[in-house]
């Protein structure tokens, strides 16, 4: 029998743009149960090799078809801690639907080539119902072992750290730099992309398995690694990301009006109470928004300045959209809801008055020969300079790692140039003890690599505090 792909309802952009909802509806069971249908279930199952964590996703599908959705959640819960939110931030288009057989080698008929198995949007379907109707499952967890861990940063890495400690039977307290736990989870993802319900029902899941939150608390200023071993924890975990915004260094880039992605984003999209005391003023945009890259951020900042009302909102990006990376998905989505392109464009300097951004001067540019990565670098067109309006300009070209900890933990070996932390392959660092893994080792990824890092990391750290 053949099966079209079932398509996922989402909200019309006129009425999206109005709220800060999910974009997409997501499945009802009857054509949930349809899309997995279409699964022709491999013998070597490519989706789950292009799966860093390495979900079992034709075992997961297959419980989906017979109408075990709790059997399915728990299949994708014995190898990720995050499923409900893999299955809306995971690109997986470059992950298992990439490698899924149904989209790029099945063609019948009836229906000629189709798309990959939808495995994103029913892992999403999936691990919800489950949340929403029998909430997570809860271990049996064994007797404590007297060690204690101390995980800093609670993004992806350090809540999945923290999640298979505890099962395992060690005392976990997470520290976090921001009024709130989550990490990049909650400072870095807008609602339209994942509500915060999903967020805040795991840290209460975690908190009933008995991991302690200490926010408001920067490792290396507040307190060092050297003072939680004095504490007594037995080891550490760093999992601090990689939260510095690139700059520019173009001139203007100091007027106000001019933010990082990531101050844009919180303030835009969280409650004052959520962030720290400098970032609580309200944002005020203007009408003009220019967000100046071209990967997800990018697109997570226009699609905020568009619930902010803003006029018009530009994306300014100095290569082609065929060079630009992130998901075509959220390409589109802001596409649909007005935001204008401009490719092959770069900023040159800003231009203000009485200390606030008005305009952005700009150049056009061409590719010329590749760089070190081997992708062609973009120069400046000699005489194609112009100028638009800009009352709020937002910097999305990328982050790396902080160095604060690199300055405060003596003995601790880093990458001087890039401040990522160097690790063995069993997440342990140079210092004893302490342990890393996610964007403060990788570099700028994915939540899922910071997720199966993070997992990877607690064996090894189990490991370690059995033999103490």
């Amino acid at each position: 029998m053949e099966i079209a792909v079932q398509p996922v309802a989402k909200q019309d952009p006129a009425q999206r743009v109005k709220n800060w909802d999910e974009a997409f509806l997501g499945y009802d069971l009857e054509t949930a149960i349809t899309e997995a249908e279409r699964c022709i279930h491999c013998p070597t199952a490519p989706c789950q090799e292009a799966c860093p964590v390495s979900n079992d996703i034709p075992g997961a599908l297959a419980l989906l078809e017979e109408g075990d959705i709790i059997g399915a959640a728990n299949v994708f819960r014995e190898t990720s801690d995050l499923p409900e939110m893999c299955g809306r931030l995971c690109p997986q288009e470059s992950l298992c639907e990439g490698a899924c057989v149904v989209g790029f080698a099945i063609r019948t008929a009836e229906l000629g080539r189709q798309p990959p198995v939808s495995i994103g949007k029913l892992e999403s379907f999936i691990t919800d119902s489950q949340r929403r109707t029998e909430g997570f499952p809860v271990p049996d967890l064994p007797e404590p072992t007297g060690r204690t861990v101390a995980i800093v940063g609670s993004g992806p890495a350090g809540l999945a750290v923290a999640e298979q400690l505890t099962r395992r039977g060690h005392s976990c307290t997470v520290f976090e730099a921001w009024p709130q736990p989550g990490g990049v989870l909650l400072y870095g993802i807008p609602n339209f992309k994942m509500r915060k319900e999903i967020l805040q029902d795991k840290l209460a899941f975690l908190r009933s398995l008995g991991v302690q939150f200490i926010c408001n608390t920067r490792i290396g200023d507040d307190v060092t690694i050297d003072d939680l071993f004095r504490q007594g924890y037995h080891a550490a975990f760093v999992g601090t990301g990689a939260g510095i915004g690139g700059h520019m260094r173009i001139p203007g880039e100091d007027l106000q009006g001019v933010y990082q992605a990531t101050e844009f984003l919180v303030r835009g999209n969280l409650e004052p109470d959520n962030l720290p005391e400098q970032m609580r003023e309200p944002l005020s945009i203007g009408r003009h928004v220019l967000v100046v890259g071209g990967g997800d951020t990018s697109m997570d900042c226009v699609r905020t300045a568009v619930r902010l009302n803003a006029e018009a909102v530009t994306c300014m990006y100095r290569r082609t959209e065929h060079e630009q990376k992130g998901r075509v998905e959220e390409r589109r989505h802001a596409s649909e809801e007005g935001v204008q392109f401009q490719y092959l464009t770069t900023p040159v300097r800003f231009v203000g008055e009485n200390g606030r951004v008005t305009t952005a001067e700009c150049v056009r540019m061409r590719l010329g020969d590749p760089d070190d990565s081997g992708r062609r670098r973009p120069e400046p067109v000699p005489g194609s300079e112009f100028a638009v309006p800009a009352d709020t300009v937002v910097l999305a070209i990328g982050y790396s790692a902080d160095d604060l900890l690199e300055e405060t933990t003596p003995g601790l070996h880093t990458d001087k140039r890039s401040h990522l932390i160097r690790v063995k392959e069993d997440y342990s660092t140079s210092r004893r003890g302490v342990f890393a893994g996610g964007d403060n080792v990788n570099g700028a990824d994915l939540v899922v690599t910071a997720l199966a890092d993070g997992r990877r990391a607690a064996e090894a750290i189990h490991d370690y505090l059995q033999r103490l």
